[in-house]
């Protein structure tokens, strides 16, 4: 079992022990659950875009990665005029 303090500001280091055990490293997000009195973390590793290539079936044909970024610009641009709208 490893300990650590709670700063003032409430803020905890992570034993290099425990670190090391569940692999997290610097970038990566944990999750607090809490349930009654006791908390579990759980880290949430990073995954890079092309961990998820291959997970949903393709309901289209690919159209490119230009077309894509138009998609989305356009999409944005909607938003914030909608926003600005408000």
């Amino acid at each position: 079992m490893d300990r650590a303090k709670i700063t003032y500001k409430g803020q905890v280091t992570i034993p290099k022990g425990v670190r090391e055990a569940l692999e997290i490293k610097d970038g990566d997000s944990v999750l607090f659950i809490v349930e009654k009195d006791q908390a579990l973390l759980k880290p949430m590793k990073r995954k890079s875009l092309e961990s998820f290539y291959g997970v949903l079936p393709a309901t289209k044909p690919y159209p490119g990665m230009e077309l894509i970024r138009e998609e989305v610009h356009k999409k944005i641009g909607k938003r914030i005029i909608e926003k600005r709208k408000r």
